[in-house]
């Protein structure tokens, strides 16, 4: 079943993008619109830093919360040190 979309476009294309590096999105929380997990379950993995991210669902700025979702996917040590060895 497809996942229900995020009001903000800019937030939306980010979580595709994150789905599209393997990175599972759940909807729903307390205060946060969904969170994004980590497809690595690594313990070299920053203290789980950045291995769960909260979306908010209005965020001041669409655009720089979009940024920051996807800096989370891009700074994942893991994935960084997965694609160096390839």
């Amino acid at each position: 079943m497809p996942r229900k979309s995020h009001p903000k476009q800019e937030i939306e294309d980010a979580l595709r993008y994150a789905e599209s590096h393997g990175w599972r999105v759940e909807v729903g929380g307390s205060h946060a619109w969904g969170k994004i997990y980590c497809p690595y379950n690594d313990k070299q993995c920053r203290c789980g830093e950045f291995c769960i991210a909260s979306i908010w669902s209005t965020p001041k700025n669409a655009g720089n919360h979009a940024k920051q979702i996807k800096r989370v996917i891009d700074n994942c040590r893991t994935r960084k040190k997965s694609d160096n060895e390839e």
